[in-house]
C-alpha cells in the first residue's frame, strides 16, 4: 500500500485515530516515526500551522511546515493555505506549554522529504499517480502528488479539447489521477489528457442521429466547437449569440474517423449551472504505468501521440 498518498487519505482511517487517541498512542507513534494527520486549525502570525490534536495542541513550527520553507525556496503562502485543511506530519517531541499542559511539536516537512526521496524521486514518464486538486489558477492546476508535495497540471495538458481555465474541468478538493510526463531534479512534469480515451473510444459513446448535449468551448467565424468529452468535440455551424460556457443540445449529423470530425447541428444553448463532473478515465484504477498512448484512429491521416520514456516526450 502507497503510504505517501494526498493529505486527507488518512486523516479518518482506524489507523490515524488509534495512533491519537492518547498520550500513550502519541509516545508510541513518535517512537515508530508513525505518518499521522489531523486539520490545522489556523496559521499563527509567525506562520507555524495549529493543530487541535485529541486531548491536546500540536504546533507545527513554520521551518518544519514544509519543504523549501527554511532554504526560502518555498513562500509562505504554502502553509496559509493549509488553515482548515489536513496536514500530515510527524511528532518530533511532547513539550509542555507555559501552563504546564502537554504539546506536541510537529513537523510536516520531514514527512515530505521521506515521501520525495522513498517515493516521488523513484517515478518515472508514464507512471499513474493519485492527486489531490488543491488551487487552480488560468495556467493550470496544482495538485498534491503526496504528502502535500505540490506539483503543476498546465492547463494544455488536462484535457485533448481546450478550456479557459482548469475550473471548467475541477475543483479544489478533488481527487484525480496523473500521469507523470518528465522528470527533472526535485521537480515532477504532469499530464492527464491521456488517462481520457482516445478518440475512438470517445466517438463510441456516441452514434450519428443522437442528439445529445455538451459544453460551447469556442466560438469562431467559420464555427462553434462543442466539447461533448473532455477528448471529443465537434463542430456546428455559426450561430448568434452563443456564448464559451454554456451548454448546448446538438444533432450529431456524422462521425468521421478518418478526419476526426464529428459534424454537429446546434438545436439549444442553456447556460451551466453544475459543476464539472468527475473525469470519466479509460485506464483501469490497477494499472499503474502506460508506455505509449495513441489519441488518433489508424484511418485517420493526422496522429496524435504520446511517448513516455526516460529521453523522449512527444
Amino acid at each position: 500500500m502507497n503510504q505517501y498518498l494526498p493529505e486527507g487519505s488518512r486523516l479518518h482511517t482506524p489507523e490515524n485515530q488509534e495512533a491519537l487517541c492518547s498520550l500513550a498512542a502519541m509516545e508510541r507513534a513518535m517512537q515508530n516515526g508513525t505518518i499521522l494527520e489531523a486539520k490545522a486549525l489556523l496559521c499563527d502570525s509567525c506562520h507555524n500551522l495549529i493543530v487541535q490534536l485529541p486531548g491536546m495542541r500540536g504546533i507545527i513550527p513554520r521551518e518544519e511546515g514544509a519543504i523549501g520553507i527554511a532554504e526560502g525556496t518555498t513562500k509562505d503562502i504554502a502553509l496559509i493555505t493549509r488553515a482548515g485543511k489536513p496536514v500530515c506530519f510527524r511528532i518530533l517531541r511532547i513539550a509542555q506549554d507555559k501552563q504546564g499542559a502537554p504539546i506536541a511539536i510537529l513537523s510536516r516537512r520531514s514527512v515530505q522529504v521521506e515521501c520525495w526521496h522513498a517515493y516521488l524521486s523513484h517515478c518515472k514518464p508514464g507512471d499513474i499517480l493519485p492527486a489531490t486538486v488543491t488551487h487552480l489558477e488560468r495556467f493550470g492546476a496544482f495538485v498534491d502528488i503526496g504528502c502535500g508535495v505540490p506539483s503543476l497540471l498546465p492547463i494544455d495538458m488536462i484535457s485533448v479539447s481546450r478550456i479557459t481555465h482548469p475550473r471548467d474541468r475541477f475543483t479544489v478538493g478533488q481527487p484525480i489521477r496523473v500521469i507523470v510526463r518528465q522528470m527533472e531534479p526535485g521537480r515532477i512534469h504532469l499530464t492527464h489528457k491521456e488517462l481520457l480515451g482516445t478518440w475512438a473510444e470517445n466517438a463510441a459513446q456516441f452514434a450519428a442521429g443522437q442528439t445529445v448535449v455538451g459544453v460551447v468551448r469556442s466560438v469562431e467565424s467559420y464555427g462553434i466547437f462543442i466539447e461533448l468529452t473532455p477528448n471529443l468535440a465537434g463542430l456546428a455551424e455559426p450561430h448568434e449569440g452563443i456564448r464559451v460556457g454554456d451548454c448546448a443540445s446538438v444533432y450529431i449529423k456524422a462521425i468521421l474517423p478518418e478526419k476526426m470530425k464529428m459534424k454537429l447541428v446546434l438545436i439549444d444553448t442553456f447556460p451551466q449551472e453544475e459543476l464539472p463532473p468527475p473525469p470519466q478515465y479509460f485506464v483501469p484504477p490497477q494499472q499503474h504505468h502506460i508506455n505509449h498512448w495513441i489519441y488518433t484512429p489508424e484511418c485517420a491521416v493526422r496522429r496524435i501521440e504520446t511517448i513516455f520514456s526516460e529521453d523522449t516526450i512527444q
